[in-house]
């Protein structure tokens, strides 16, 4: 069967806790970009003041590199699931995916231009690559998954010795596009940085490119051993998932903020990734354990829509971003003149106001407007869009 007959899955088939942690994750997605935006707004007031420490320092926590991680795992589930559909209806899964891969990479193309962090290009890349994997049982995709992660503090090490780092000062220079009042340079400052900041980064090439393909085939692995239903059904297990990861969290975030690395860790041996995945599966433990306990669901569902709206979410947040923070936007007037604190506020206000947005779009539409172009261009058949329009998606 061609990809001309494959539709859809049915939403009804899908996961509901899947995408209370997708919008979860998207929380952390617009506060850390935000945060990334601040530093370069303002490099001179990093870290001032003990609140600014405070709240900080709990975002980081909470947030840095455990949202994306999260958002891969949940990536490779999603392709997990794909791959299944499209071989119970006989359809060509690999094509299929290629060229859903191709228009993901056009996507980041056009998500660049507003923000210089840009993820959806990663995603999109090694979804290619996670296709030689499509046949790997869910035993398989796991051990290649963990053995990713164990040489991960090796890697993380020896990378910046061997191919140096980048960080954000390298952006300072092209900071006058940013600021400037031309929307024309703005995006020429966000395709600058994706490729001085992100392409060409050996730590974002490398390291990070391991453990988000590590996180891809966990999550590949947790959709064929049907994981968000087992541990549903064996509250015993999830509990034992969310009590080891919560000590070894605490344990090693204490350790953390107490020590300092030793040299021979920073050089050969360095287990930060370690300590941000096991934070995530803590995290993301800790929502499916409200979740299946029907503890705090209203605040949960509210997560939900977000969840299944992430892309046209992300995108919004950035050009949200651009417009607040750019010369060519409100930025002109507010750089500055704010405290760096107010990226944060702004960050959750914006988020908070998408969860609403997101659940008034949903009831109306069935997909939100970038993934129902994404399904659209991908599948190459007509879908609905509004509620009225049939009974239901295929």
């Amino acid at each position: 069967m061609s990809t001309d007959t494959f539709k859809p899955l049915q939403q009804s088939k899908h996961v509901p806790v899947v995408d209370v942690l997708r919008g979860w994750a998207l929380l952390g997605v617009v506060v850390m970009n935000y945060f990334d935006i601040s530093q370069l707004i303002y490099p001179h007031q990093a870290h001032q003041g003990e609140i600014e420490k405070i709240i900080t320092g709990v975002a980081t926590i909470l947030f840095s590199s455990k949202s994306w991680t999260l958002l891969s795992f949940l990536f490779g589930y999603g392709f997990a699931v794909t791959m299944q559909h499209a071989k119970q209806t006989s359809a060509n899964g690999n094509a299929f995916f290629f060229r859903r891969m191709l228009l993901l990479l056009l996507l980041a193309l056009f998500n660049s231009l507003f923000f210089f962090g840009d993820i959806l290009k990663d995603y999109a890349i090694l979804g290619v690559l996670l296709i030689l994997f499509n046949k790997c049982n869910a035993k398989t995709s796991a051990y290649t998954g963990v053995f990713l992660f164990l040489i991960i503090p090796s890697v993380a090490a020896l990378v910046p010795v061997f191919f140096g780092s980048v960080d954000l000062k390298i952006l300072s220079p092209y900071l006058p596009l940013f600021k400037s009042n031309s929307l024309i340079d703005a995006f020429k400052f966000g395709l600058v940085g994706t490729w001085k900041g992100q392409v060409t980064d050996p730590n974002c090439a490398i390291t990070v490119h391991t453990i988000m393909f590590g996180c891809f085939l966990l999550g590949q692995a947790a959709q064929k051993s049907d994981f968000f239903r087992l541990i549903e059904s064996k509250p015993a297990l999830l509990k034992s998932i969310w009590l080891i990861s919560f000590v070894i969290t605490v344990i090693g975030t204490t350790l953390s903020l107490t020590l300092i690395k030793p040299v021979f860790m920073k050089r050969y041996f360095d287990t930060d990734y370690w300590l941000v995945l096991i934070t995530m599966v803590f995290f993301a433990a800790s929502i499916c354990r409200l979740y299946f306990s029907k503890k705090m669901m209203p605040v949960l569902l509210l997560l939900q829509p977000s969840g299944k709206m992430t892309l046209s979410s992300y995108l919004a947040q950035n050009i949200v971003g651009l417009l607040l923070f750019s010369g060519f936007g409100l930025g002109a007037a507010i750089i500055g003149t704010i405290p760096q604190l107010y990226c944060y506020l702004i960050a959750l206000s914006i988020f908070v106001a998408q969860l609403f947005l997101n659940r008034w779009w949903l009831s109306n539409y069935y997909f939100g407007p970038v993934e129902w172009l994404w399904r659209r261009l991908s599948y190459g058949t007509s879908l609905p869009f509004k509620r009225n329009q049939t009974k239901s998606p295929a």
